[in-house]
C-alpha cells in the first residue's frame, strides 16, 4: 500500500515546493509597496531563488538514490520553514535577496521524485510517471493565482506566514507515510559523475531541459511583472493569466510523457522545437495582448511537452546513474529559468523593447531542433552497428576495389578468422577451389544486372575445413546511385545440405 502511495505522495510534495520557491515573484507588486526594489534590480530578486534551486539538484537527486525520497522530502520541508519565515519579516531588498536564495530547496526538490519514481514502475510507465510527477509544478500556478487574492483581504507578510503552516503539515505526512524501505543506491557521487559527464548526450539533453523547463520558470517569474508594466493589467489579472500560462504547460506535462512511451520522443521533440523557434519569434515582434497570448500559449503547451519527453529519455540512456544524470539536467532547467529574465530585462533596459530576447530563444531552440536530427540519424546508424555486430550470421563489407573493410563477429566464429586477420584482404581468403571461374563471373553479372545475388557456395575456414554456406551480395550505393561497397550475409548450411542428401 506504501508503494501505491508514492507517486500521489511525490507530487503533492513537488506542488508544495514549487508553491514556495515562487512566493517572492507571486507577491512581488505588493511587495514593491513596502519593499523599495530599483527597477534595474526587479529581475534579480525573482530570479535568485532559480540559483539554489538548480544548483541544490545534483546533491538531492543523489541523495535520493542513498537515503530515500522519504528523508530528504521531510529535511527539505524543514529546512524551508526558515527562509519562508524570514522573508514574510523582510524589509530590505537584501532581505529578499538573503532569504529568496534559500528558497531554491523548494525548486531543488524536483529531482528527489525523478530519481525515486522510476523504482516502483517498469521502463515503459516511465514517461507517464515522470509526466504525472513533473505535473507537481503546478504548484506555481497555485501560488501565482492564490498569493495576489489573499495578500489583498491579509497582507503579504501573513499570506507567506501560511505557508509554514503547509510545510509543516508535508513535512509530517511524509515521516508517516513516506516509504522507508525504498531500495537505495549508494554508488559514490564522484564515481556517479565521472560515469555520466562524458557522454554528450547528457549535455544536449540539458540543453533541451534548459530551454523546456527555463522557458517555463522563466516566463513564470517574468508574466506577472511583465504583464501589469507592459499592457496594464491589473494584479490579480496577470496572476491570473500567468496562471493560466502554468496550468497548460503542467497539464502537458503529463500527456508529453504518456505519449513519448508510446512514440519516438525524439520525433516528439522536433515537433517541441518547431513550435518554440515559431512562437519566439511572434513574440519577438512586440505584438497585442492578443497575439501576445497565442505566442506564450504555444510557448506553455510546447514546454509542457517537451519537459515530459526529456524525462522518458533520461532512464532511457543512463540507467544505472539516473539520479545524477537527472539532477544535472534539472540543474541546467533551472539555470535557464534564471538566465532569460536577467538577459530580458537587460535587452530592455538597452533597447527599449524584449525582441532580441526572444530572437535569441528563437535561434537556440533552431539550434535543438538540428541536434535532434543529428541524435536521430546517430540513433538509427547505432541500431545498424548494434544489428550487425549482433547477428547471428556472418557479414562482411568490401570496398568496390574487393578488399574487406568489416566484418561482425559471427563472420569470425564461421570462418576462424578474426576481423584484424580479414581486414584488407578480398573475399579469395576464403575461397575453397570448388568453383569453376565463370562461377564468379556469374555471380558478379547477377549482381550488376539485378542489383544482388544469392545461392549456395563452398568456402574453406581457416583450420582448412571446408562447409557450404547460404551467401547473400547487395550493393550500397550512394545518393547518385554509384556503387560504394558491398554488403554480404552468409549462414552455415553444412549440416543441412548433408541431412538433404541422406
Amino acid at each position: 500500500m506504501t508503494r501505491k502511495l508514492q507517486l500521489p505522495l511525490q507530487t503533492m510534495n513537488l506542488v508544495v515546493g514549487f508553491m514556495v520557491w515562487v512566493i517572492i515573484s507571486s507577491l512581488l507588486p505588493f511587495i514593491q509597496e513596502d519593499v523599495a526594489i530599483a527597477p534595474e534590480r526587479v529581475a534579480l530578486v525573482t530570479a535568485v531563488p532559480v540559483i539554489l534551486g538548480s544548483i541544490l539538484r545534483i546533491p538531492l537527486g543523489y541523495f535520493a538514490n542513498v537515503y530515500g525520497a522519504r528523508i530528504v522530502f521531510i529535511i527539505s520541508f524543514i529546512l524551508l520553514m526558515f527562509p519562508v519565515f524570514y522573508i514574510s519579516e523582510a524589509s530590505t531588498f537584501a532581505d529578499l535577496l538573503i532569504g529568496g536564495l534559500f528558497l531554491g530547496v523548494g525548486g531543488a526538490i524536483f529531482s528527489v521524485g525523478v530519481t525515486s519514481l522510476p523504482k516502483y514502475y517498469p521502463k515503459e510507465k516511465h514517461g507517464l510517471v515522470n509526466g504525472v510527477y513533473g505535473a507537481g509544478n503546478i504548484g506555481t500556478a497555485v501560488t501565482t493565482f492564490a498569493a495576489p487574492v489573499i495578500a489583498t483581504s491579509i497582507g503579504w507578510q501573513a499570506t507567506i506566514k501560511v505557508y509554514l503552516v503547509l510545510l509543516l503539515a508535508f513535512a509530517v505526512l511524509n515521516i508517516f507515510i513516506g516509504d522507508r524501505n525504498e531500495k537505495k543506491v549508494k554508488q559514490p557521487i564522484m564515481q556517479q559523475i565521472q560515469a555520466v559527464y562524458k557522454n554528450e548526450k547528457l549535455w544536449i539533453f540539458s540543453l533541451f531541459y534548459f530551454i523546456t523547463f527555463g522557458s517555463f520558470v522563466a516566463f513564470t517569474v517574468y508574466l506577472p511583472n511583465s504583464l501589469v508594466t507592459n499592457f496594464g493589467l491589473e494584479e490579480v489579472d496577470a496572476g491570473l493569466r500567468t496562471a493560466g500560462f502554468i496550468v497548460v504547460a503542467t497539464l502537458m506535462r503529463p500527456a508529453g510523457g504518456a505519449v513519448a512511451d508510446k512514440f519516438s520522443p525524439l520525433k516528439m521533440l522536433v515537433g517541441v522545437f518547431v513550435v518554440y523557434t515559431a512562437a519566439a519569434i511572434l513574440l519577438a515582434f512586440s505584438p497585442s495582448l492578443a497575439l501576445y497570448t497565442v505566442g506564450a500559449i504555444a510557448i506553455a503547451v510546447s514546454a509542457g511537452v517537451g519537459n515530459g519527453v526529456i524525462f522518458k529519455l533520461v532512464p532511457t540512456y543512463f540507467h544505472s546513474q539516473a539520479g545524477i544524470a537527472n539532477g544535472i539536467i534539472s540543474m541546467m532547467g533551472g539555470l535557464g529559468g534564471f538566465f532569460p529574465p536577467l538577459i530580458l530585462t537587460a535587452v530592455f533596459a538597452i533597447t527599449g523593447h524584449y525582441a532580441i530576447g526572444f530572437m535569441l530563444l528563437s535561434q537556440v531552440s533552431l539550434a535543438s531542433l538540428i541536434l535532434i536530427m543529428w541524435l536521430m540519424y546517430q540513433d538509427s546508424l547505432n541500431n545498424q552497428i548494434s544489428i550487425f555486430h549482433s547477428s547471428g550470421q556472418g557479414m562482411m563489407v568490401t570496398d568496390t576495389k574487393g578488399k574487406i573493410v568489416e566484418v561482425n563477429p559471427s563472420f569470425e566464429k564461421l570462418t576462424g578468422y578474426s576481423r584484424e586477420e580479414a581486414l584488407g584482404n578480398t573475399p579469395a581468403l576464403l575461397k575453397s577451389g570448388k568453383q569453376p571461374k565463370n562461377f564468379y563471373d556469374r555471380m558478379w553479372e547477377s549482381i550488376r544486372r539485378t542489383g544482388h545475388w544469392q545461392g549456395e557456395i563452398w568456402n574453406r575456414r581457416k583450420s582448412g575445413e571446408l562447409y557450404v554456406e547460404w551467401l547473400t551480395i547487395n550493393p550500397v550505393t550512394d545518393e547518385t546511385g554509384n556503387v560504394i561497397k558491398y554488403v554480404a550475409t552468409f549462414s552455415d548450411i553444412t549440416e543441412e545440405k548433408k541431412e538433404g542428401e541422406a
